[in-house]
């Protein structure tokens, strides 16, 4: 994780909502800052969501840390987190806080519930093989 990234992470006073999440998607599937006019319309298609709405959430992101406003003729976001970094910040706080650290709890959970598909435990097995 490079530094900034780093640094937002450690310093999230909160964690990301499911609609800020919806907001990082968006920049993240872009791979590129995006000004607000280009945001909206993504997610109003779909969300369905007012302009006020994407705005305050976009506001909220920034306050946290975790996009980056750059004032060109507009403001342009990006995030200061890829979706591989969040995702693993995000996995080891589930692991800690639900499983007590352990991962092999949380796939043994993902196993007796049938969350994960027979592709799903070959594919995982394959990583394991990789790894050794």
């Amino acid at each position: 994780m490079g530094k900034i990234a780093r640094e937002a992470m450690e310093n999230l006073a909160e964690k990301i909502s499911e609609s800020e999440l919806e907001v990082m998607r968006v920049l993240w599937e872009a791979g590129d800052a995006l000004p607000i006019t280009e945001i909206r319309p993504l997610l109003q298609e779909r969300k369905g969501w007012e302009a006020t709405t994407i705005k305050t959430l976009v506001q909220r992101l920034v306050a946290k840390g975790v996009l980056a406003q750059e004032k060109r003729k507009v403001f342009y976001y990006r995030p200061r987190v890829s979706e591989e970094e969040y995702s693993d910040w995000a996995v080891s706080g589930l692991v800690h806080r639900l499983f007590r650290g352990s991962a092999k709890a949380l796939v043994a959970t993902l196993v007796k519930s049938d969350g994960l598909s027979d592709a799903d435990i070959a594919e995982l097995r394959e990583l394991f093989r990789v790894e050794e």
